[in-house]
């Protein structure tokens, strides 16, 4: 991956609906080569997919949360059938294994309290033995750009 890639990322990153002639021009190549190095960059997994982010409020969920949740568990197996149904959710947007004192992290979206309260309730029945859940009051950054540029950061 070169300086090129780099900029068509950081462009694409930014506006992902630019047509391959813009991106082109941006970049100071022909439409052929930028669609090549677009191409090859899905291709080799670099460029994941593209989406569209919506406004949580808009669409009525008004309740952010992030979940610490500790398990029991301890088998492989079980570990990812309980990884499996968290999948599964449509309220987690992002889940990670956690090293510390807890052994995942939920990014989850709800409407209102009864359904975080629901929520909540499905994670003790999957085997949460500790969880901890923080509603967040406002948002201070939300990106999913990565730092391309690290000379500038």
């Amino acid at each position: 991956m070169d300086h090129m890639d780099l900029h068509i990322l950081d462009i694409l990153q930014h506006d992902a609906r630019l047509s391959n002639q813009e991106i082109a021009r941006r970049v100071s190549l022909s439409p052929p080569a930028t669609h090549s190095r677009i191409r090859r960059l899905e291709e080799d997994g670099v460029i994941e997919r593209y989406t569209a982010l919506l406004n949580e409020e808009a669409l009525g969920f008004d309740l952010l949360c992030f979940i610490f949740m500790s398990t029991n568990i301890h088998q492989t197996d079980e570990l990812q059938f309980l990884e499996g149904k968290l999948k599964e959710r449509p309220e987690v947007l992002e889940c990670y294994c956690l090293t510390g004192e807890y052994d995942y992290l939920l990014k989850i979206v709800v409407s209102n309290r009864k359904e975080l309260e629901t929520f909540v309730r499905r994670l003790n029945e999957l085997g949460g033995a500790r969880i901890q859940t923080s509603l967040t009051l406002r948002e201070v950054k939300n990106s999913t750009m990565l730092p391309l540029d690290r000379e500038k950061a």
